[in-house]
């Protein structure tokens, strides 16, 4: 019998939503595609009997879970340290880089392992990660550098970004993700369609004021003639620091109902929020997949974006790209871009017709059984 170990640790802390969120739907797939003979083991920090169990709820089929003897932050700093932690040896699959990152090639160590880096923001944008996160994600990196036998990234655009910063050579592997399985319309759609008070028509996006999300120019460019007084809809938390969503949108002169934020949504609510939108528009910029797109792809909906390299690979031509700023230009120039796409999507029929056709084709390349099949084959050629 071959065994594939997942470090599933994501599953048991804090981490942010996407990292659980691909952790889990990756591991359910690779158990669910695992080739004959072979069985997907879990690996996790010291955590209680009950978070145990939750995990074999989570993970149908998953075989032998193996608890390390350090708590997750203790087992952090240790792995970023090369210290040795206990654990059986084998193949060994990270979703993130929380791996153990040291040489390898004696029977009692990890004989085959492979991390996963996400996106470049610890080189490009460290401010959205915070200074330990980043200086943490830098460290394993190297590490990874050293020791991996394999870096999985979701993206071409990812690998190239990757290659100024860190040289992998040609142990990189992009293999993408996918919507999570439970974003779908639930039954009581309409119920929550009135509880989140969802207009007729309106313009949807997912993010926060962070700048690299570019919330702020959307929000002028929703305020400007050529959006046809759309509303604009906004998954995720309205403040950070002391910036808001809403906060831009009253400087931009919009009155109350034109620029709404919708707090964080459960699968349900999203799922109802994007089949309902007329159109939805991710301005951001340093993405590693843009898994918001997909979802998006995934309602049918007619997409906007930023010309981000990420997310001008994913969408592959099913989306209007907008040209973010350059050196010499502002914000203003971007929201004049971005309005100029929504109205085009807003008055000529035939285009968000063909765009809600080409996104819905698009979003049939996205599953989570495709990466976890392709997961397994990297493991088979290392």
């Amino acid at each position: 019998m071959t065994t594939l170990r997942v470090i599933v640790d994501e599953l048991v802390g804090d981490t942010p939503r996407g990292l659980r969120r691909y952790t889990e739907e990756l591991t359910r797939q690779l158990i669910a595609t695992a080739p004959r003979d072979c069985d997907v083991e879990a690996i996790v920090s010291n955590v209680s009997d009950q978070q145990v169990q939750e995990l074999r709820d989570r993970l149908p089929g998953v075989g032998t879970v193996t608890r390390l003897p350090l708590a997750h932050r203790e087992l952090t700093l240790a792995w970023q340290s090369g210290v040795p932690v206990g654990g059986p040896p084998g193949m060994l699959h990270a979703p993130t880089l929380l791996a153990p990152l040291r040489r390898h090639g004696h029977a009692e160590e990890h004989q085959q392992v492979a991390v996963t880096i996400h996106d470049t923001l610890a080189w490009t944008h460290p401010e959205a990660l915070g200074p330990t996160a980043a200086i943490w994600t830098k460290a394993m990196a190297k590490r990874a550098r050293k020791h991996a036998d394999a870096v999985v990234v979701p993206t071409h655009a990812v690998a190239h970004r990757l290659s100024d910063f860190i040289d992998f050579g040609d142990r990189i592997r992009v293999i993408g993700g996918a919507p999570a399985t439970t974003l779908r319309l639930p039954p009581d759609a309409e119920e929550r369609a009135k509880r989140l008070g969802l207009p007729e028509r309106y313009a949807f996006t997912v993010g926060t004021i962070e700048p690299r999300k570019g919330l702020a120019p959307l929000i002028r460019a929703i305020a400007r003639p050529e959006a046809q007084s759309i509303p604009l809809l906004i998954a995720g938390v309205d403040r950070v620091g002391e910036r808001s969503a809403t906060g831009v949108a009253a400087a931009a002169g919009l009155p109350e109902d034109r620029v709404r934020a919708l707090g964080r949504l459960d699968d349900a609510d999203l799922a109802v929020a994007l089949d309902r939108a007329t159109l939805f528009v991710y301005p951001s910029s340093g993405e590693g997949f843009g898994l918001p797109i997909v979802e998006a792809f995934k309602f049918g909906l007619p997409v906007i974006h930023s010309d981000d390299p990420a997310l001008v690979e994913v969408a592959a031509g099913a989306s209007l790209v907008v040209e973010r700023p350059g050196a010499a230009e502002g914000d203003d120039a971007f929201a004049e871009r971005l309005a100029a796409a929504i109205g085009r999507v807003l008055t000529d029929p035939e285009l968000s017709a063909r765009l809600g056709v080409l996104a819905s084709d698009r979003a049939r390349a996205f599953s989570w059984r495709d990466s976890a099949e392709r997961v397994w084959q990297l493991h088979a050629d290392l």
